[in-house]
């Protein structure tokens, strides 16, 4: 009978492991050279955009809202200052406007009547501002009647198709947001 020692026990549990890591090593290195298949519910699968994709030129505050990344991009005049933001995004193509449009309003504590489709369909009313209130603590209004950037107080929206038409961010984050976005900043919605 073999008397097992330490290193002999160590020689064995490095082989054990590395016979069970070694498919997944393979497996990865296989998958070395194809594309990643992009995550479809990870709130963190969005990846940095370039203004020029999307603007001809920046204005004193540029937002892009990618409705496929479910983030929010923001650039700063000079394009100094880029930031993305993780979003909520409309539940259905249906309700997504998608173009142009520019910030024509923005509140603190903003109150929220639903659009006559809403009331119809889920029986809601008007809310004043406080912690039910769906437009969380901050909302910047856009061109487009009853489309908005606003905050949330539920945060599993975001991440998530889940809105009826708006883009939906975290408080702390529309916070922010709105304290660098003037009346007039150019946002394209795709």
């Amino acid at each position: 009978m073999s008397k097992l020692t330490r290193r002999g026990a160590m020689k064995t549990g490095l082989i054990a492991a590395g016979t069970f890591a070694l498919p997944g090593l393979v497996r990865a290195q296989s998958l070395g050279d194809q594309p990643a298949e992009p995550s479809r519910r990870n709130a963190s699968s969005f990846s940095a955009q370039d203004w020029r994709d999307h603007f001809d030129a920046l204005g004193v505050v540029t937002i892009l809202a990618d409705t496929d990344s479910r983030a929010l991009h923001y650039w700063s005049a000079d394009g100094s200052d880029y930031r993305i933001y993780p979003t909520s995004v409309p539940r259905t193509d249906e309700l997504t406007r998608r173009g142009y449009t520019k910030v024509v309003r923005k509140k603190v504590g903003p109150d929220w009547t639903p659009t006559q489709s809403m009331v119809e369909r889920f029986g809601w009313t008007y809310m004043p501002p406080g912690p039910d209130n769906p437009l969380g603590t901050h909302a910047m209004y856009l061109t487009w009647p009853a489309y908005l950037i606003h905050g949330t107080h539920d945060t599993r929206k975001i991440g998530r198709k889940s809105s009826d038409g708006c883009i939906g961010l975290y408080n702390e984050k529309i916070e922010e947001l709105f304290a660098l976005t003037p009346i007039g900043s150019q946002v394209k919605i795709a």
